[in-house]
């Protein structure tokens, strides 16, 4: 299991963005299209941000979207994963 046991918030939120626009961060980094290390880094973004209440909310009410709010510090990363 590629979990973040030092960050479980943080690698929740930064899961849950993906899942949100149908993406699976683990397969992501097990098939290659970024590695753990990055996967990492953006887990650490996630933990100095100070908007997690904002996004737990987010996550709450949202099912699917197609992008991420602009409060999101992994945006960027994670909507460049989409195909």
């Amino acid at each position: 299991m590629m979990g973040y046991i030092e960050a479980p918030k943080a690698w929740a939120l930064t899961r849950g963005m993906a899942r949100v626009l149908g993406l699976n961060l683990v397969e992501a980094v097990t098939e290659g299209w970024f590695a753990r290390t990055e996967l990492a880094q953006m887990v650490d973004a996630c933990v100095a941000c100070d908007q997690s209440d904002r996004c737990t909310a987010f996550l709450a009410a949202t099912a699917r979207t197609e992008s991420l709010p602009g409060f999101c510090t992994n945006k960027a990363q994670i909507e460049a994963l989409q195909p």
